[in-house]
């Protein structure tokens, strides 16, 4: 029996720099993207590795830094099956970093979720939640961190 190996999932794309600050102050990097999914290797059909997410948005800066923008979850990995494994699901996007307005420093965007793996019976795995974005600051102390997204 010739194998007929599933098909890899694509990398996410990183998320874009936030602006430099106008008078002082660097914008925040943007995330990473998320890994490609791998696929199932089978006898018969195996399922698809999921996407990754695209990384988050770095924040953008006035004076002090703003947050970095969150690293997209990886695309969860096909089944290995004997006949149709399921295909897995697309990580989430990393959430955006918080923008900075006078004093003090954006918060980083979450994670995103990690995408569910492929089940052997074509069940629908979970996409990866998506992260939160970081909180913003103006005067006051840092903005907050975004919260992780749940894994799918």
């Amino acid at each position: 029996m010739s194998a007929d190996f599933g098909g890899v999932g694509f990398g996410g794309q990183g998320g874009n720099g936030g602006a430099g600050g106008l008078l002082y102050g660097n914008g925040g990097a943007g995330g990473n993207g998320g890994a490609a999914g791998s696929p199932g290797s089978v006898t018969a059909f195996g399922g698809n590795g999921g996407s990754g997410g695209s990384g988050g948005n770095g924040g953008n800066a006035l004076i002090g830094n703003a947050g970095a923008g969150g690293s997209a979850g990886a695309g969860g990995n096909g089944a290995s099956a004997g006949t149709a494994g399921g295909s897995g699901d697309d990580g989430g996007k990393g959430g955006n970093g918080g923008s900075v307005g006078l004093i003090g420093n954006g918060g980083n965007g979450g994670n995103g979720g990690n995408g569910g793996a492929g089940s052997l019976f074509n069940g629908a795995p979970g996409f990866g939640g998506p992260g939160g974005s970081g909180g913003a600051s103006l005067l006051g102390p840092p903005g907050l961190a975004g919260t992780n997204g749940a894994d799918g």
